[in-house]
C-alpha cells in the first residue's frame, strides 16, 4: 500500500544543551489523520535543539480500508516503539498528542512513569458525548465506513492530509481504547499542558474535564485557543502552541 507523501514520519536528533543533555519530544497525530498535522510543530521544536519523532500510526496515510484492519493496540504499539527509540537517543523525553494522539500519549505516560518528563495535549480525546457513537458496535458489522471528520481547521488553505471516510471497525477499536485509557489516567503523574480550542467540531469538552479530574499530576495547565478549530496545530493559534511548548519542554526537563 503506497503512503501519501504528505504523511511521511519526521525525525530529528536533539542537540546537547549547556549541561550536555539531549531532550527529545514524541508527537502523535490523531484518528484518520497523518504526521502532516504534527510535522510543523515538530520542525519548530527541532529548530530549538530538541530531538523529535513524529511517527505514522499504522493504517494512516494510506487508505481508510487499510486502517480498518488496524486497532488501537497497533497505534499504541507504534507510538511505544518510537518512544523507546527516542529515549535511547536522548536523556529526557516529553510526549505530545493531538486528539486521539493525546489519549495515546497519556497511556504512554501512565505506563512509562518517570521515563516521560511531561505531557502536551492538543484537543485530546478520551471520551465523547455524541450519542451516535453508541451505535458503532452494530454499525461496524454492516457498514465499512461513514463520512469523515477531517480538516476541522479555521485557517484557510490548510490540510491535515487525513481520510474523508471514518473506518468503522477502527472507530470501534478507538472507543474501546478510550475506555482503557480512562482507567489508567490515575497513573499519570507528569506535568500536563492542554491546549484546547474554544470551538472544536470534533472533540467536546468532556475529554478535558475527565483528564483534569482523573490524572494524578500536580500540574495540569489549560490553554484556551480562541482562534482555532480542532486541528489547532495547523490553525491560527499554532504559533501559540509552538512557542509555549518550547518553554514547557525546557521547564519540565530542567526539573528532572
Amino acid at each position: 500500500m503506497s503512503v501519501d507523501p504528505h504523511a511521511e514520519p519526521f525525525h530529528a536528533t536533539g542537540e546537547p544543551d549547556e549541561q550536555g543533555r539531549r531532550v527529545g519530544v514524541l508527537l502523535s497525530h490523531g484518528f484518520t489523520g497523518s504526521p502532516a498535522s504534527m510535522v510543523p510543530w515538530g520542525r519548530h521544536l527541532a529548530a530549538h535543539g530538541f530531538g523529535v519523532a513524529v511517527p505514522r500510526l499504522p493504517g494512516h496515510g494510506t487508505s481508510w480500508q487499510e486502517m480498518n484492519r488496524t486497532s488501537y493496540e497497533d497505534w499504541y504499539g507504534e507510538l511505544e516503539r518510537a518512544f523507546e527509540k527516542l529515549k535511547a537517543e536522548h536523556d529526557h523525553v516529553v510526549v505530545g498528542g493531538l486528539s486521539m494522539g493525546g489519549g495515546l500519549v497519556l497511556r504512554l505516560a501512565a505506563r512509562k512513569g518517570r521515563e516521560v518528563a511531561g505531557v502536551m495535549l492538543v484537543n485530546a480525546a478520551v471520551a465523547s458525548n455524541n450519542k451516535q457513537l453508541l451505535a458503532v458496535p452494530l454499525l461496524k458489522r454492516v457498514l465499512p465506513s461513514m463520512p469523515g471528520i477531517g480538516n476541522d481547521i479555521k485557517k484557510s488553505g490548510q490540510d491535515e492530509h487525513g481520510y474523508d471516510r471514518i473506518p468503522l471497525k477502527a472507530l470501534g477499536s478507538m472507543l474501546a481504547g478510550w475506555k482503557a485509557v480512562r482507567e489508567e489516567l490515575a497513573q499519570v503523574t507528569q506535568p500536563i499542558v492542554h491546549f484546547r480550542s474554544s470551538e472544536d467540531h470534533v472533540v467536546d469538552p468532556s475529554s478535558s474535564r475527565i483528564i483534569a479530574s482523573k490524572v494524578s499530576s500536580r500540574v495540569v495547565e489549560e490553554r484556551i485557543l480562541e482562534n482555532s478549530y480542532h486541528v489547532a496545530t495547523l490553525d491560527n493559534d499554532a504559533p501559540v502552541i509552538f512557542e509555549e511548548s518550547v518553554e514547557f519542554v525546557r521547564r519540565v526537563t530542567s526539573e528532572t
